[in-house]
């Protein structure tokens, strides 16, 4: 198939822009006449991978989407039909793209998980497996049950950890950018007057003078460096295997917001793991996968070593008690559930003790944040107010009436 891109008019009489792969030109106007297209003219893309880049659909969306197919299927409507219907009745253009296009592979041969797989971008290696193990264990409206609760709590993930970097990052920005204009603009002609007056500078007024006019001028220095400092570390994290683990084994160290983080990332592998275990998958499956998931390569790393030693024989519990990513309390769910024959039940109970533990951390952090940035404001100004009013009392004690 081909990638192409298309102007088209729908039934109202409005222009659609989008993107969709065909066979050729004749399939291309098949297909949007499907979607109640009329082609109006298109462009050929070099590639599929362009075609899907840059597209993704939005979370919301594929929720709505992966609940409309789970009620179809449980309510007995053959997969063609149900995509059918989600084709005419999804508010996304991307998604009704999507199941034109699998209705196509379907008719074509392939079952749902395949014709999923030629979107890697919209339906990753961990919601194919799912979706292919409910195909084969005949529990497709379960498995979708899942994968909708899944989507749903990682909105809520996604939420709280906005919620905790936003107003920070707002009220640092905005601290900064103040501090920037003081230092360039204002206390240079104060720090003059002082120096003007004659006499001995305190310490903290030479430190102010020091840093202001460094921040006069190498101003260009300051604005430069966050960013030369985050493009290097994308680059490095893209073009280095070696740099993206040393990276991300030092966020994980960071205070207060490093253990944070890396109870999100062991909440996301272990409500992942609970879920394809319960779907029928293996665990060795379960954990290759949950090495794409994690987002770190710290983490990855040690769920791969938990991987093998799982594969040469040892326990669940053992394996994740060696890389000591996870409290005592989870490898003591493990191991009772790995004794009792209750591992599902186990892993389930592990997904609610960290999702939990994320929550109350968050909440406890975002609690803390608004004191200690005001803190740190007050801090700030009281050296400058310090540093320019010093001299300027001592000067008036010293006047003699």
């Amino acid at each position: 198939m081909e990638a192409f891109q298309y102007k088209a008019v729908n039934k109202q009489g409005r222009s659609v822009f989008g993107r969709v792969d065909a066979v050729n030109i004749g399939d291309l106007e098949l297909r949007l006449a499907r979607m109640g297209l009329d082609l109006v003219n298109y462009r050929q893309l070099k590639n599929r991978a362009r075609a899907g880049r840059g597209r993704n659909v939005q979370r919301i969306d594929l929720i709505t989407f992966c609940f409309h197919l789970e009620q179809l299927t449980r309510a007995g409507v053959p997969i063609l039909e149900g995509l059918a219907d989600l084709r005419d009745s999804v508010d996304s253009p991307r998604l009704r793209e999507i199941a034109s296009a699998m209705i196509e592979a379907i008719e074509g041969g392939k079952n749902l998980s395949g014709a999923m797989r030629e979107y890697p971008h919209i339906f990753d290696e961990v919601f194919v497996s799912l979706i292919r193990a409910g195909e084969e264990s005949g529990e497709l409206p379960t498995v979708l049950t899942h994968i909708v609760e899944n989507l749903k709590w990682q909105d809520e993930q996604s939420a709280y950890t906005k919620k905790l970097f936003i107003y920070p990052a707002i009220v640092t920005t905005v601290v900064m950018g103040a501090l920037f204009f003081l230092m360039i603009y204002v206390v240079p002609d104060l720090l003059r007057f002082i120096q003007n007056m004659g006499g001995e500078v305190p310490l903290q007024t030479r430190l102010l003078i020091l840093v202001s006019r460094f921040m006069v001028n190498y101003w260009y220095l300051v604005l430069l460096a966050p960013v030369l400092v985050i493009t290097g570390v994308v680059i490095g994290n893209r073009v280095s295997p070696a740099f993206r683990l040393w990276y991300d084994d030092k966020k994980l160290r960071v205070p207060v917001i490093g253990p944070i983080m890396k109870k999100v990332i062991l909440t996301r592998f272990a409500n992942y793991f609970a879920i394809m275990y319960s779907a029928g998958i293996t665990v060795l499956d379960c954990i290759r996968s949950g090495e794409n998931i994690v987002g770190n390569a710290a983490i990855a790393q040690a769920v791969r070593a938990a991987g093998r030693d799982i594969a040469d024989g040892s326990g669940i519990s053992t394996a994740f008690e060696r890389t000591a990513l996870f409290p005592p309390l989870v490898i003591r769910m493990l191991r009772v559930g790995e004794n009792t024959g209750a591992l599902e039940q186990a892993l389930a109970n592990v997904n609610y003790f960290y999702t939990r533990d994320v929550r109350e951390s968050i909440e406890r952090l975002q609690a803390l944040i608004g004191p200690g940035l005001t803190i740190m404001v007050g801090l700030l100004l009281l050296w400058v107010m310090s540093s320019v009013l010093s001299p300027i009392y001592d000067l008036i004690t010293k006047i003699k009436i």
